[in-house]
Order: structure tokens, then sequence, then C-alpha cells
């Protein structure tokens, strides 16, 4: 029998699957850790405690659960958070800790630098991405100018899989997908590492070498087996980002086919058949030459039930918070009995792209119970899971298949929402193991075990309600028109109190109106 090997490092938690030649299980393992904030704005992971140490220990746990003889294991696949930014020495070795993908937002003001000396449309043209949080580039210039002394000392600019494929196999590498986070640096159409658009950031000689994800790298030397207890010289994948090798685990296959990853945030990936830029979304090649994919993500989800239970349910206990919480939203309507809910509380990623957006709970009343607020919240991230269905869409990406994956969907009532505040089904995967699944099964097909439509798709599928879709409808229609008549009330007061500044027949007055 062969086996292969797949791993995750994921925003809160590292996963390992070891998996046989006909896609069965035989053993899993994970490992939690923290998504540090040292400032407003920052998320930091340490990368030899949160990534190399999580990745050594779940190895030696599912190898010693499995009683798999060493030499029977044939190829190894890894994904992590990404798009990340790690600078090394020569040696690999972290100089900081890795800043993490979008949700940290500390080089806005790197973004505006760059987009004022190329210009936001050649950056779009050249990159296929606008800069926003989730761009490396900025991070990079970040570095440069708050920490030269680091910078200094910087060898390489790794992400957060490409410090596990070092780790493992001495290689400095990166697969194309992961590459095309790094605006302004990665060309789309090249598919190629640039300076055309800046020297500014850095030499293009400290970026790894490019990959696509399925391509062997290298082989497991003595010192990582010997962490690891993995086999010495087993071939290593190029690998990628962990919300591909998820799509990969639930058989995202075809052009509109769609998956929603619900987790600490919520990440989208659409593929499509064809390059398509937005400067709302994100895009990428596909993992496979050739193919091309959109993304899009919102920069808060499962962390916001986090605060939600921290906050608001620390009586409750934490095995059975979450259920408790569900079983209170449930007792409120649809619509939360009029509370709105704006999930940006670390801003917003797509498609909206503002770092300092805030959230909002607005329309409380004294009547208003925690159950009433929490469904409130499940619904603002719905919502805001339409609003990128809709971006999608404009961007000629349709949406024919969506898949739903991640912790989240544990949840009955984020899913039904989902589905009922966008009007689509959705369809669940009986496997949920996710991206580490993925990676074992990718880690297969570099090695010619398997073909790409042999991966597992049992599923069941959520409709989505047709009553709550038009109530849904008609609320979002409502709190317009409620909101129009404040906003027009708030003109009028402007007009009123500054009329003496207008010019004749306050002509302004009917301009702001319209």
């Amino acid at each position: 029998m062969k086996y292969t090997v797949g791993v995750d490092i994921g925003t809160f938690e590292t996963k390992a699957v070891l998996v046989n030649e006909v896609g069965e299980v035989e053993a899993q393992a994970h490992k939690p850790h923290k998504m540090l904030v040292p400032q407003p704005g920052w998320a930091e992971h340490r990368p030899n405690e949160d990534w190399w140490g999580d990745f050594c220990e779940v190895t030696n746990k599912i190898l010693k659960m499995s009683g798999v003889k060493p030499q029977d294991i044939k190829a190894l696949a890894c994904s992590a958070i990404g798009p990340c930014m790690l600078p090394v020495d020569n040696h690999g070795e972290p100089l900081m800790n890795g800043v993490l993908y979008g949700v940290d937002t500390r080089s806005h003001k790197e973004i505006d630098i760059l987009n004022d000396i190329i210009g936001e449309s050649k950056i779009l043209e050249i990159c296929g991405n606008a800069l926003t949080s989730q761009s490396v580039g900025p991070k990079i210039l970040w570095l440069k100018r708050n920490k030269p002394e680091v910078f200094k000392k910087t060898a390489k600019i790794l992400t957060s899989t490409s410090f596990l494929l070092h780790k493992l196999t001495k290689k400095f590498v990166i697969d194309h997908y992961t590459a095309a986070n790094f605006s302004p640096l990665y060309n789309i159409h090249t598919q190629n590492w640039t300076n055309e658009l800046t020297e500014e950031i850095i030499p293009i000689e400290c970026l790894p070498e490019l990959k696509w994800s399925t391509e062997i790298v290298g082989n497991v030397t003595e010192k990582a087996a010997s962490e690891t207890g993995l086999p010495k010289g087993i071939p290593v994948t190029t690998g990628t980002i962990d919300a591909a090798a998820e799509a990969i685990s639930i058989g995202l296959n075809n052009e509109g086919d769609t998956m929603c990853m619900y987790g600490s945030t919520i990440f989208m990936i659409s593929l499509t058949r064809k390059q398509n830029s937005d400067p709302r979304l994100w895009y990428a090649p596909w993992l496979f030459e050739g193919e091309h994919a959109s993304m899009a993500g919102l920069a808060t989800s499962g962390t916001l039930t986090h605060w939600f239970r921290e906050q608001f349910g620390r009586e409750l206990d934490i095995k059975s918070s979450f259920t408790e919480l569900t079983n209170e939203a449930n007792m409120s309507k649809p619509g939360a009995n009029g509370i709105v809910f704006l999930p940006y509380f670390s801003g917003e990623r797509t498609p909206i792209h503002d770092p300092h957006a805030k959230g909002t709970i607005f329309g409380l009343r004294l009547d208003h119970e925690r159950g009433d607020i929490y469904r409130s919240l499940i619904e603002g991230i719905a919502h805001g899971t339409r609003h990128v269905i809709e971006a999608f869409e404009d961007a000629g990406t349709q949406t024919n298949n969506l898949y739903a994956v991640g912790g989240g969907t544990k949840n009955d009532l984020w899913l039904q929402s989902t589905s009922d505040i966008t009007g689509l089904d959705q369809i669940v995967r009986e496997n949920t193991i996710g991206a580490s699944y993925g990676n074992a099964f990718l880690a297969a097909l570099s090695m010619g075990f398997v073909k790409l439509e042999m991966i597992e798709k049992n599923s069941q599928k959520l409709s989505a309600t047709i009553e709550m879709i038009s109530l849904y409808v008609d609320l979002k229609e409502r709190r317009v028109a409620e909101f129009e008549q404040d906003k027009l009330k708030l003109m009028d007061s402007f007009i009123v109190a500054n009329k003496s500044k207008f010019k004749s027949d306050l002509k302004f007055s009917s301009k702001l109106k319209k």
C-alpha cells in the first residue's frame, strides 16, 4: 500500500493526515496555536513555533498512530495560511515574526505610496490585482521603511508555505498561486517576478523560485526527517495556500465552481478559464498551468463569533457555548428583530478593500436579547458573502456551484442564512477534513497515483428557502428606504444650517438629493 502525507497550517490550528492510495484516511492529528495581535491592525505568527513546531508535532503523531512503515510513505505536500511576509537570513532563519495575510493591515501607507508612484491602473494591468491588505509587496516595503536593520539582514522573503519547504528541503520555492499575491512584484502575463513597476521594494533575487503546486521541489533532508519523523528522501511538492488546498479537497475543477470556506475569515475561490482582473477581487493563476481563479475574502467571520462569545458569553461552558448561542439566535426571527450588523471589525478585504472600515451594531432596543445580536452577527457575515458573489458576477465570473467547507459548516444557522441571503443552494461535502486532505491528494497527484477527477465527492445539498429569500430581500429594500429617508433629513438639516453659503435658489440642495 502506498501512502501520502498532507499538512496544513491554519490561522488557529495545524492539521495533518496520512492517506492511503485509495483515499482512505489512516491517521490524522491537529495542534492549536494562537494568532498574535501585538497592536491594532497587526496579525502575526511565530514561524519556528507556530509553523515548523506544529508541523513536526502533527507529523510525528500521525506516524505513531498509524503504524505505517516509513518506506511506504511516497510523497508529502503542505499548505499554510497565506499570503504571509517573512524575512529570513541566508540560512532560512526568521528575522522576525511572520506578518499574516489580509487580516494584517499595517501596510496601508505603503499601499498609498506605491499607488502614487506606479498608478493603480498600471498595477492592475500588469499584476491583475489592486494593492490591498492582502498584497505582500506593500508589506515588504513596510519592512524596508520601518525595520531597516531587519531589512538589511534579509536574504529572502518567504511566505508560510515556502518557509516550511525550506525547512524540509533547504530549497527556496513558492507556487504561482501564492506569488500572484506579491503585487506589484508578479507579472500575471509572463507569470514571473518583475521589477518593471518599481525597484523601490526589494531586488527580485530575494524572492523564492517559482514553480507549479504539484511540481516536486526536493526531498526531505536528514535533519528534517529526524525532527518530523518522516522518512529521509521522500519527495516534497511546491504546495500552496491553505484555501487552494481546501478547494482541491472538495473537488473544485470546473469553470464557475466556487468554494466558500467558513473559517476564521470567509475565503472564496471561483475557477475561471481566463484571466479576470477586477480591482474589487483578487486574481491568481490556478494550481495547474493554463488555469485561473478569482478570489475574495472577508476580514472577519469566525473570529467574530469567537469575539462575541468571549465578550458576551463568558458564563457559558466553552464546549457547548456556540451551540447555546445558536439556539438563542434561532429564537430570534430572520432579520434579527431589526438589528443591522456590519462585520468590519478588522477593516474589510473584498470587495471594498478598506482597512479603516469599522464594525457596527445598529438598531438596538431595550427589548433585544443576546440571541438577536448573535443572529445579526451571523446575518451580517452572510450579507458580506452575498456582496462578494455579486462582485464575482459583475466581473463576469458566474457562480454555477457553491461549495461550503470549513469549521463554520458545523453552524447550521450560518449555513442556512448564507443560502437564504445569497439565494444560492450550497453543496456541503461529506469529507470536511479540509486542506490537509487536499494536500495528501496533491502529493498523490504529483506522483501519478491519482487523477484530478478521482477526488472523493460525496455531498449533501443545502437549499435556499424561498420564503426566507423573499424576506431578506424585503428587509434589505426596507432598510435602504429607511436609511435613504434618514439621509435626506440630514441633508435638509445641513442645507438649512448653511443656506447662507449657497448661491441663488438652493440648486445645491436638489443636486445633493439626487
